[in-house]
């Protein structure tokens, strides 16, 4: 789809999607951003101009089918995958790239850290992925060095970013935003930092006793998604790993300065989109998404859920769910699942279903509740589908057809059953639906009741 449109922008010294809108061009990803989201094309440029919205689309991945992130569309939802040294391989991160797809990923991030060659995964994956594809590339600088964070230099840093970029990753995660200074107010947190990436620049800070160099080389990094048109996805590596840490001192000051990053990113058309808790209690879940708004300009906010209850290992994609919708109600654009085996282990092809239909969910509760435009077609159509007892219809309309028909068919399987109007839960007698109110009867009754009000 984009080769052609790419090629008339190669060579530029910054092909950004931000750069074209601030000169009034509207992109052909652009106008098929507005076809998919039933959006004026003048809206998405002046939004993606403001940096409210953004449409990640590196030049070097052609086969991309552009989206767009931001809250004047519909909520987005991330899966996230990856190989790690104990578990899966580059054929198992492809398959479940593929069903993440199916079940309806509006973008995929490729964590891996191990479980084979690592450029070798995240290009297969790139190569056969349609959705933008994001990467943590703190990842690979450590392995790079074999581990070792003495060994780390910014060097080592800039030299996987750029070569993210070259292979055509739409966003990165960049921990830019926590500062030496912020090291001090974990202190008093029962879960201390959570987040991989800013586990690793705690780290390295630590032990150089300096400032972090994602931080001090900002520029550079800048540069480099100039030119390639990458998106910052700037990472929240002080977010709460637990309620009793959420909304702290140590979250909040990371939050500033990822405020201050966004608008250095803007002043050379560089998209943004900010990361964000985490675990929240639900009473909290609209003070970090309005704060998130004040302190970043209205950048798109990208949120791990929030886990809203801590006490449910083995369904934290159901605790965490809770808190999308909510978020999603708020204001955020982009909700990260979270499977089944969060906190628990690497996720297999059945928790990336499981983990990304309660995060479709979310998210389209969270369209409803925002009034979106055409939001809730979909439900009333099922719905009617439902009354009328069309059963393949309501698979259709289904976010999980396969699972829909599954579970009719574990009682009911024959084809018969398919028209019948019942199923399994009240059998032939008992369907309230059964009752229909025919305009007849309506009439008829209107009558009596028109009665009954005179006589009493």
């Amino acid at each position: 789809m984009r080769t052609e449109w790419i090629a008339k922008r190669r060579g530029q010294d910054n092909v950004s999607q931000m750069h074209f809108a601030r000169k009034g061009v509207m992109t052909e990803e652009m106008h098929h951003v507005a076809r998919r989201e039933n959006l004026p094309v003048e809206l998405i440029r002046d939004e993606v101009a403001r940096g409210r919205m953004i449409i990640p689309a590196n030049i070097n991945h052609p086969n991309l089918e552009p989206m767009c992130i931001g809250i004047a569309s519909k909520c987005k939802v991330n899966a996230n995958l990856g190989a790690s040294p104990n578990s899966s391989n580059l054929d198992e991160e492809v398959a479940k790239l593929n069903l993440a797809v199916k079940y309806g990923a509006d973008t995929v991030m490729d964590l891996s850290t191990g479980g084979g060659n690592l450029d070798e995964i995240r290009t297969a994956i790139i190569n056969a992925s349609p959705v933008p594809i994001g990467t943590v590339p703190v990842y690979q600088a450590l392995e790079s060095v074999h581990g070792s964070i003495e060994k780390l230099t910014a060097d080592d840093f800039l030299h996987i970013i750029e070569k993210h970029a070259q292979q055509g990753v739409d966003y990165m995660t960049i921990h830019a935003g926590i500062l030496i200074e912020h090291l001090p107010l974990v202190k008093n947190r029962i879960t201390g930092i959570v987040s991989r990436g800013g586990g690793i620049l705690a780290r390295w800070m630590l032990h150089h006793h300096k400032q972090n160099p994602l931080y001090t080389h900002l520029r550079d990094i800048i540069e480099i998604f100039k030119k390639y048109d990458v998106s910052f996805s700037l990472g929240d590596s002080l977010r709460p790993g637990c309620l009793h840490d959420a909304s702290d001192e140590a979250q909040l000051a990371e939050l500033k300065t990822l405020g201050q990053l966004t608008r250095k990113a803007w002043e050379h058309d560089v998209q943004v989109m900010v990361e964000g808790p985490g675990h929240v209690p639900m009473d909290q879940i609209e003070f970090n998404v309005r704060k998130q708004m004040e302190e970043c300009s209205e950048a798109p906010f990208y949120v791990l859920g929030p886990l809203v209850t801590d006490i449910a290992p083995g369904y934290d994609h159901i605790t965490s769910a809770i808190g999308a919708a909510m978020a999603g109600w708020y204001g955020t654009a982009m909700l990260c699942y979270v499977t089944p085996k969060e906190h628990l282990g690497l996720p297999d092809a059945e928790d990336v279903r499981n983990g990304l239909i309660a995060y479709k969910i979310a998210a389209h509760a969270a369209d409803v509740a925002r009034h979106r435009i055409g939001a809730r077609d979909r439900d009333d159509e099922l719905s009617t589908a439902r009354y009328n007892f069309d059963w393949n219809r309501q698979f259709e309309l289904s976010l999980d057809p396969d699972r829909a028909k599954e579970y009719h068919d574990e009682t009911l399987p024959a084809d018969i059953y398919k028209t019948a109007e019942f199923c399994s839960m009240c059998g032939p007698k008992f369907c309230p639906m059964q009752t229909k109110v025919d305009a007849d009867a309506l009439t008829e009754l209107e009558k009596f009741l028109a009665r009954e009000t005179v006589k009493g």
